[in-house]
């Protein structure tokens, strides 16, 4: 199966690394992540934060993935540029991994996809990475200085 994952992933947290575990897991012939791009990840913020450049979340993805990758997949990033990307246009993938927040999104995709003449994609659910006070982790409450990347309290 061809697994893409999709996402700003800046600041880079243990969320996003139980997403990229999970393309991973079920991406046996491949993984996709389309980053997007620092014009798409602001306009997409409901609530306006600090981002980091394109080039540096593009090395701490990399670096996350080779660091998870135990089954050694062929992985590429790509640069989103639209809301939907990739993930409407090509034929060749299979899943999209999404978190709870985002599975509704996939009804949206697949009907763009048909539209298209292609394929509807099978979505795979990863589950929210929890902080320490049972909160889901989350790059907004990161930047505002309450958790680290891994869901610990900062005092």
């Amino acid at each position: 199966m061809y697994v893409a994952v999709a996402g700003t992933f800046g600041p880079l947290h243990d969320g996003h690394r139980t997403l990229f575990e999970h393309a991973l897991r079920f991406g046996d012939d491949g993984v996709v992540v389309a980053l997007t791009s620092d014009e798409l990840a602001v306009e997409t913020r409901t609530q306006p934060r600090e981002i980091p450049a394109f080039d540096d979340r593009v090395r701490q993805v990399t670096d996350a993935i080779e660091d998870l990758d135990e089954w050694d997949r062929d992985i590429e990033v790509r640069e989103l540029t639209s809301e939907y990307g990739i993930a409407e246009d090509d034929p060749e993938i299979d899943a999209l991994v999404v978190s709870p927040e985002t599975a509704p999104e996939l009804e949206a995709i697949n009907d763009r996809r048909r539209e298209r003449g292609l394929d509807p994609l099978s979505g795979i659910v990863a589950p929210y990475a929890l902080a320490a006070d049972g909160e889901r982790i989350s790059s907004t409450r990161i930047v505002a200085g309450e958790i680290d990347e891994h869901g610990a309290s900062i005092e």
